[in-house]
Protein backbone atom coordinates (compact mmCIF):
# COMPACT_ATOMS: atom_id res chain seq x y z
CA UNK A 1 0.00 0.00 0.00
CA UNK A 2 1.37 3.41 -0.99
CA UNK A 3 1.36 5.85 1.93
CA UNK A 4 0.50 9.37 0.76
CA UNK A 5 0.96 10.95 4.16
CA UNK A 6 3.67 13.62 4.18
CA UNK A 7 3.91 13.31 0.40
CA UNK A 8 3.38 15.98 -2.27
CA UNK A 9 0.50 15.79 -4.75
CA UNK A 10 0.46 17.92 -7.90
CA UNK A 11 -3.02 18.33 -9.37
CA UNK A 12 -3.93 20.20 -12.54
CA UNK A 13 -7.42 21.56 -13.13
CA UNK A 14 -7.60 21.86 -9.35
CA UNK A 15 -9.72 24.98 -8.92
CA UNK A 16 -13.04 23.19 -9.39
CA UNK A 17 -14.72 19.89 -10.12
CA UNK A 18 -12.84 16.62 -9.97
CA UNK A 19 -9.49 18.34 -9.44
CA UNK A 20 -10.77 20.10 -6.35
CA UNK A 21 -12.25 16.82 -5.15
CA UNK A 22 -8.83 15.20 -5.50
CA UNK A 23 -7.19 18.06 -3.63
CA UNK A 24 -9.60 17.63 -0.71
CA UNK A 25 -9.05 13.86 -0.59
CA UNK A 26 -5.24 14.05 -0.64
CA UNK A 27 -5.17 16.90 1.87
CA UNK A 28 -7.37 14.89 4.22
CA UNK A 29 -4.94 11.97 3.85
CA UNK A 30 -2.01 14.17 4.89
CA UNK A 31 -0.47 15.18 1.56
CA UNK A 32 0.94 18.58 0.74
CA UNK A 33 -0.67 20.13 -2.33
CA UNK A 34 0.59 21.84 -5.46
CA UNK A 35 -2.50 23.03 -7.30
CA UNK A 36 -2.63 24.26 -10.89
CA UNK A 37 -5.42 25.74 -12.97
CA UNK A 38 -5.86 28.15 -15.86
CA UNK A 39 -8.47 30.11 -13.86
CA UNK A 40 -6.12 32.10 -11.66
CA UNK A 41 -8.75 33.82 -9.51
CA UNK A 42 -10.57 30.60 -8.67
CA UNK A 43 -7.24 28.92 -7.96
CA UNK A 44 -6.18 31.69 -5.56
CA UNK A 45 -9.42 31.30 -3.60
CA UNK A 46 -9.00 27.53 -3.37
CA UNK A 47 -5.38 27.85 -2.24
CA UNK A 48 -6.38 30.34 0.46
CA UNK A 49 -9.10 27.97 1.67
CA UNK A 50 -6.62 25.12 2.10
CA UNK A 51 -3.99 27.38 3.66
CA UNK A 52 -6.51 28.63 6.22
CA UNK A 53 -7.34 25.01 7.03
CA UNK A 54 -3.68 24.35 7.83
CA UNK A 55 -2.76 22.47 4.64
CA UNK A 56 0.70 22.99 3.14
CA UNK A 57 -0.28 24.25 -0.30
CA UNK A 58 1.13 26.04 -3.31
CA UNK A 59 -0.89 27.39 -6.23
CA UNK A 60 0.55 27.95 -9.70
CA UNK A 61 -1.62 29.35 -12.50
CA UNK A 62 -0.90 26.98 -15.38
CA UNK A 63 -2.02 26.50 -18.96
CA UNK A 64 -1.34 22.81 -19.60
CA UNK A 65 -1.24 23.39 -23.37
CA UNK A 66 2.13 25.10 -22.85
CA UNK A 67 4.89 22.63 -21.96
CA UNK A 68 7.05 25.43 -20.57
CA UNK A 69 4.32 26.26 -18.04
CA UNK A 70 4.04 22.59 -17.05
CA UNK A 71 7.82 22.52 -16.54
CA UNK A 72 7.54 25.67 -14.42
CA UNK A 73 4.89 23.92 -12.33
CA UNK A 74 7.23 20.99 -11.68
CA UNK A 75 10.12 23.29 -10.78
CA UNK A 76 7.94 25.25 -8.35
CA UNK A 77 6.74 22.04 -6.69
CA UNK A 78 10.28 20.72 -6.18
CA UNK A 79 11.55 24.10 -5.00
CA UNK A 80 8.79 24.34 -2.38
CA UNK A 81 8.50 20.76 -1.18
CA UNK A 82 11.71 19.07 -2.30
CA UNK A 83 9.98 16.30 -4.26
CA UNK A 84 6.82 15.31 -6.10
CA UNK A 85 5.15 11.99 -5.33
CA UNK A 86 1.65 12.03 -6.84
CA UNK A 87 0.85 13.70 -10.16
CA UNK A 88 -2.77 14.03 -11.29
CA UNK A 89 -2.99 15.21 -14.89
CA UNK A 90 -6.59 16.23 -14.52
CA UNK A 91 -7.10 19.48 -16.46
CA UNK A 92 -9.59 19.00 -19.28
CA UNK A 93 -12.39 20.56 -21.28
CA UNK A 94 -15.71 19.30 -22.58
CA UNK A 95 -16.21 20.14 -26.23
CA UNK A 96 -18.44 18.82 -28.95
CA UNK A 97 -20.12 19.23 -32.27
CA UNK A 98 -21.17 17.22 -35.28
CA UNK A 99 -18.04 16.00 -37.02
CA UNK A 100 -18.78 17.78 -40.28
CA UNK A 101 -19.27 21.05 -38.39
CA UNK A 102 -16.23 21.00 -36.08
CA UNK A 103 -13.62 23.59 -37.01
CA UNK A 104 -9.90 22.94 -36.86
CA UNK A 105 -9.85 25.38 -33.93
CA UNK A 106 -12.32 23.10 -32.11
CA UNK A 107 -10.12 20.08 -32.78
CA UNK A 108 -6.88 21.78 -31.80
CA UNK A 109 -8.21 23.23 -28.55
CA UNK A 110 -9.70 19.88 -27.50
CA UNK A 111 -6.56 17.90 -28.26
CA UNK A 112 -4.22 20.56 -26.89
CA UNK A 113 -5.88 20.55 -23.46
CA UNK A 114 -7.14 16.99 -23.06
CA UNK A 115 -4.36 15.01 -24.73
CA UNK A 116 -1.28 17.20 -25.15
CA UNK A 117 -1.76 18.51 -21.61
CA UNK A 118 -1.40 14.94 -20.34
CA UNK A 119 1.50 14.22 -22.67
CA UNK A 120 3.34 17.27 -21.31
CA UNK A 121 2.56 16.18 -17.76
CA UNK A 122 3.97 12.70 -18.35
CA UNK A 123 7.06 14.02 -20.14
CA UNK A 124 7.73 16.51 -17.36
CA UNK A 125 6.99 14.57 -14.19
CA UNK A 126 7.76 10.94 -15.05
CA UNK A 127 11.55 11.44 -15.05
CA UNK A 128 11.30 13.03 -11.59
CA UNK A 129 9.32 10.10 -10.20
CA UNK A 130 11.68 7.55 -11.75
CA UNK A 131 14.76 9.37 -10.44
CA UNK A 132 13.50 9.40 -6.87
CA UNK A 133 12.40 5.76 -7.09
CA UNK A 134 8.76 6.20 -6.08
CA UNK A 135 5.56 7.90 -7.04
CA UNK A 136 2.25 7.59 -8.83
CA UNK A 137 1.07 9.39 -11.96
CA UNK A 138 -2.58 9.56 -12.97
CA UNK A 139 -4.54 11.10 -15.81
CA UNK A 140 -8.21 11.93 -16.10
CA UNK A 141 -9.74 10.36 -19.19
CA UNK A 142 -13.45 9.54 -19.23
CA UNK A 143 -15.87 6.74 -19.93
CA UNK A 144 -15.89 8.64 -23.24
CA UNK A 145 -12.37 7.23 -23.64
CA UNK A 146 -13.83 3.72 -23.61
CA UNK A 147 -17.19 4.15 -25.38
CA UNK A 148 -18.23 6.55 -28.13
CA UNK A 149 -21.41 8.31 -29.17
CA UNK A 150 -22.60 11.33 -31.14
CA UNK A 151 -21.54 14.99 -30.82
CA UNK A 152 -18.44 14.31 -28.70
CA UNK A 153 -16.18 13.13 -31.53
CA UNK A 154 -13.20 15.37 -30.75
CA UNK A 155 -13.63 14.74 -27.02
CA UNK A 156 -13.72 10.97 -27.62
CA UNK A 157 -10.53 11.12 -29.68
CA UNK A 158 -8.75 13.03 -26.91
CA UNK A 159 -9.92 10.73 -24.13
CA UNK A 160 -9.30 7.49 -26.03
CA UNK A 161 -5.80 8.89 -26.50
CA UNK A 162 -5.36 9.44 -22.76
CA UNK A 163 -6.43 5.86 -22.01
CA UNK A 164 -3.97 4.51 -24.58
CA UNK A 165 -1.16 6.72 -23.29
CA UNK A 166 -1.61 5.69 -19.67
CA UNK A 167 -2.07 1.99 -20.46
CA UNK A 168 1.15 2.08 -22.45
CA UNK A 169 2.87 3.83 -19.54
CA UNK A 170 1.56 1.18 -17.14
CA UNK A 171 2.98 -1.57 -19.36
CA UNK A 172 6.38 0.13 -19.66
CA UNK A 173 6.68 0.67 -15.92
CA UNK A 174 5.79 -2.98 -15.28
CA UNK A 175 8.29 -4.20 -17.88
CA UNK A 176 11.02 -2.09 -16.27
CA UNK A 177 10.18 -3.36 -12.79
CA UNK A 178 9.76 0.28 -11.78
CA UNK A 179 8.35 1.19 -8.37
CA UNK A 180 6.47 4.06 -10.04
CA UNK A 181 2.81 3.35 -10.73
CA UNK A 182 0.21 4.74 -13.14
CA UNK A 183 -3.56 5.04 -13.15
CA UNK A 184 -6.25 6.28 -15.51
CA UNK A 185 -9.50 7.78 -14.26
CA UNK A 186 -12.55 7.14 -16.44
CA UNK A 187 -15.43 9.01 -14.81
CA UNK A 188 -19.04 8.70 -15.83
CA UNK A 189 -21.65 11.34 -14.90
CA UNK A 190 -20.04 13.74 -12.39
CA UNK A 191 -21.53 16.99 -11.11
CA UNK A 192 -19.01 19.41 -12.63
CA UNK A 193 -18.94 22.45 -14.91
CA UNK A 194 -17.34 20.58 -17.81
CA UNK A 195 -20.18 21.55 -20.16
CA UNK A 196 -19.28 25.20 -19.48
CA UNK A 197 -15.73 24.81 -20.78
CA UNK A 198 -16.19 27.55 -23.38
CA UNK A 199 -15.64 30.06 -20.55
CA UNK A 200 -11.94 29.29 -21.00
CA UNK A 201 -11.87 29.14 -24.79
CA UNK A 202 -8.85 31.15 -26.00
CA UNK A 203 -9.85 34.50 -27.46
CA UNK A 204 -7.81 33.95 -30.62
CA UNK A 205 -9.89 30.91 -31.62
CA UNK A 206 -12.90 31.26 -33.87
CA UNK A 207 -16.19 30.83 -31.98
CA UNK A 208 -17.87 27.45 -32.16
CA UNK A 209 -21.24 27.50 -33.91
CA UNK A 210 -23.73 25.04 -32.48
CA UNK A 211 -26.54 23.27 -34.31
CA UNK A 212 -30.00 22.65 -32.88
CA UNK A 213 -29.11 18.97 -32.47
CA UNK A 214 -26.00 19.88 -30.52
CA UNK A 215 -27.86 22.34 -28.29
CA UNK A 216 -30.38 19.66 -27.32
CA UNK A 217 -27.53 17.24 -26.62
CA UNK A 218 -25.76 19.71 -24.31
CA UNK A 219 -28.97 20.51 -22.46
CA UNK A 220 -29.56 16.81 -21.77
CA UNK A 221 -25.92 16.20 -20.84
CA UNK A 222 -25.81 19.18 -18.48
CA UNK A 223 -28.95 17.96 -16.71
CA UNK A 224 -27.51 14.45 -16.46
CA UNK A 225 -24.23 15.65 -15.00
CA UNK A 226 -26.01 17.82 -12.43
CA UNK A 227 -27.53 14.62 -11.03
CA UNK A 228 -24.21 12.79 -11.13
CA UNK A 229 -21.64 11.75 -8.56
CA UNK A 230 -20.11 14.42 -6.33
CA UNK A 231 -16.54 15.39 -7.28
CA UNK A 232 -15.40 14.79 -3.70
CA UNK A 233 -16.36 11.14 -4.05
CA UNK A 234 -14.30 10.91 -7.25
CA UNK A 235 -11.36 12.37 -5.34
CA UNK A 236 -11.74 9.64 -2.73
CA UNK A 237 -11.75 6.96 -5.46
CA UNK A 238 -8.54 8.37 -6.94
CA UNK A 239 -6.90 8.45 -3.51
CA UNK A 240 -7.91 4.82 -2.89
CA UNK A 241 -6.53 3.76 -6.28
CA UNK A 242 -3.20 5.48 -5.61
CA UNK A 243 -2.96 3.98 -2.13
CA UNK A 244 -3.73 0.49 -3.47
CA UNK A 245 -1.74 0.91 -6.71
CA UNK A 246 -4.65 0.16 -9.02
CA UNK A 247 -4.60 1.18 -12.68
CA UNK A 248 -8.26 1.43 -13.64
CA UNK A 249 -10.40 3.98 -11.78
CA UNK A 250 -14.03 3.65 -12.87
CA UNK A 251 -16.64 5.75 -11.10
CA UNK A 252 -19.66 3.85 -12.45
CA UNK A 253 -18.57 0.26 -13.14
CA UNK A 254 -22.10 -1.05 -12.70
CA UNK A 255 -23.18 1.17 -15.59
CA UNK A 256 -20.25 0.97 -17.95
CA UNK A 257 -18.78 -2.52 -17.66
CA UNK A 258 -21.96 -4.10 -19.17
CA UNK A 259 -21.77 -1.52 -21.99
CA UNK A 260 -18.15 -2.49 -22.65
CA UNK A 261 -19.14 -6.17 -22.62
CA UNK A 262 -21.85 -5.41 -25.20
CA UNK A 263 -19.25 -3.66 -27.36
CA UNK A 264 -16.95 -6.67 -27.25
CA UNK A 265 -19.89 -8.94 -28.08
CA UNK A 266 -20.71 -6.78 -31.10
CA UNK A 267 -17.09 -6.97 -32.25
CA UNK A 268 -17.15 -10.74 -31.93
CA UNK A 269 -20.44 -10.97 -33.81
CA UNK A 270 -19.18 -8.80 -36.67
CA UNK A 271 -15.97 -10.81 -36.89
CA UNK A 272 -17.86 -14.12 -36.83
CA UNK A 273 -20.20 -12.85 -39.58
CA UNK A 274 -17.20 -11.95 -41.75
CA UNK A 275 -15.68 -15.40 -41.28
CA UNK A 276 -18.98 -17.12 -42.05
CA UNK A 277 -19.40 -15.00 -45.18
Amino acid sequence: MYDVQVKTAVITGAASGIGLGMARAFAEAGSSLVLADIEADKLAAVVEHFRTAGVAVLGIATDVTDEAQVARLADAAVDRFGAVHIVANNAGIGTGGELDRLSLDDWRWTLDVNLWGVIYGVRTFLPLLKAQGEGHITATASVAGLLAGPILGAYHVSKFGVVGLMDSLRAELAAEGSPVRASVLCPGPIDTEVTRSDRNRPAQLSPHETSAFEERFWEQLTAGLAAGMAPDRVGELVLEAVQNERFWILTHPEMHLPMLADRLAAMHADHAHRLDG
